[in-house]
């Protein structure tokens, strides 16, 4: 058994030599630098997604933050002309949007 042990690894380090000799490290070198540029471009490509992602959450939050300034602005009119109905329902708006904030 020890002896066919031993001549297995012997083939198995003989045709790892002669694989060795076919590849062409230019080629290894090639490939594994494209694949780094797809990478870096996947990565370039979900830069620009998060970066667009968060300006359109900064963009909604200012509209949300006017809208709830505009109904804050309601309900005070509403209470200085007396209509408490109004008021209340433009501060249950407020409430709805800053809960969205």
């Amino acid at each position: 058994m020890g002896l066919l042990n031993r001549m297995g690894t012997v083939v198995k380090a003989k045709m790892n030599k002669l694989v060795d000799k076919m590849e062409d490290p230019r080629e290894t070198l090639d490939y594994s630098y494209q694949k780094q540029l797809e990478l870096l471009q996947n990565v370039k490509r979900g830069v620009a997604e998060v970066t667009t992602s968060k300006k359109r959450l900064e963009l909604q939050k200012a509209k949300l933050n006017l809208n709830i300034d505009k109904l804050t602005g309601q309900a005070r009119d509403a209470v200085k002309a007396g209509r408490e109905d109004l008021a209340r329902l433009a501060l249950e708006r407020k409430n709805g949007l800053m809960s969205q904030v």
